[in-house]
């Protein structure tokens, strides 16, 4: 007697990527999949949710892509292993590339640049892009082959600062400072063996923050193109701080002043 099909496995029509697929690249988590339908710079191409996520984004946002309501299973098996993603994923394209003088536009108060040499850690960088959006950074300039991609772990940390920033990826850091220095940005490099405290050294007009891997820091060339270099003032107890922190202090700092 022949045996009984067995129904198909599901999973098969869920294949698990590292967040890249074919149609695109795939984002996940509310925040970072909400700012991303709502960036008119971002072509959206499918979302998996379920039906909770999709009341949570809202049927105005949905309208714009085509999208499936899924269980959390299904959209899991579209996204790396343990990836966070609150019920949705979407496929989409990378934004568009900018350079600097497109995404720097005028602006009434002091105009900050985050420069982020060699910071590859996401979650780092992701942290990062979040202080940016909250304190209304013009730009954050990071180097093509030393930076996380766009998408997964750093867009989710990032919770929609990587569609509300923008992001200028540059070949050569020392060359985008050079490029910061004409068009009159003060380039201050933020490091524990800094010259002054930053509220002293940053001035008032618009500002470029280099910021270096925790490991590594500021690579020489990079520091030798900034004006001045300046610390983050902490207790004696602790060495340094982990660089998303001190990022977030300084970026207030420059703001308050």
């Amino acid at each position: 007697m022949p045996r009984k099909p067995k129904p198909k496995d599901r999973r098969h029509f869920y294949p698990r990527p590292d967040a890249k697929a074919a149609d695109g690249l795939w984002l996940y988590g509310l925040h970072a999949v909400r700012a991303a339908l709502v960036n008119p710079l971002r072509k959206v191409k499918r979302a998996v949710l379920t039906a909770r996520a999709a009341e949570e984004i809202g049927a105005k946002l949905l309208g714009r892509v085509r999208h499936e309501i899924a269980d959390g299973d299904a959209v899991a098996r579209l996204l790396p292993a343990g990836a966070v993603h609150q019920g949705v994923a979407l496929s989409c394209e990378p934004l568009p590339r900018r350079d600097l003088n497109d995404a720097l536009t005028d602006s009434p108060r002091r105009r900050i640049v985050l420069v982020l040499d060699q910071i590859s850690d996401p979650h780092n960088a992701g942290a990062i892009l979040r202080s940016a959006a909250a304190f209304g950074v013009s730009a954050v300039v990071v180097q093509d082959r030393h930076a996380p991609p766009e998408y997964g772990a750093l867009a989710k940390s990032a919770s929609g600062a990587l569609d509300i920033v923008p992001v200028v990826t540059v070949v050569n850091i020392a060359r985008a400072l050079e490029e910061l220095g004409k068009l009159g940005f003060w380039r201050i490099a933020l490091a524990g063996d800094g010259e002054a405290p930053l509220k002293d050294a940053a001035g008032a007009g618009d500002v470029a923050l280099v910021l270096g891997s925790e490991g590594s820091g500021i690579r020489r060339l990079v520091r030798e193109r900034c004006d001045a270099s300046a610390f983050v003032p902490i207790d004696d107890a602790m060495d340094s701080l982990n660089v998303s922190n001190a990022t977030a202090i300084a970026l207030y700092e420059l703001r308050r002043g």
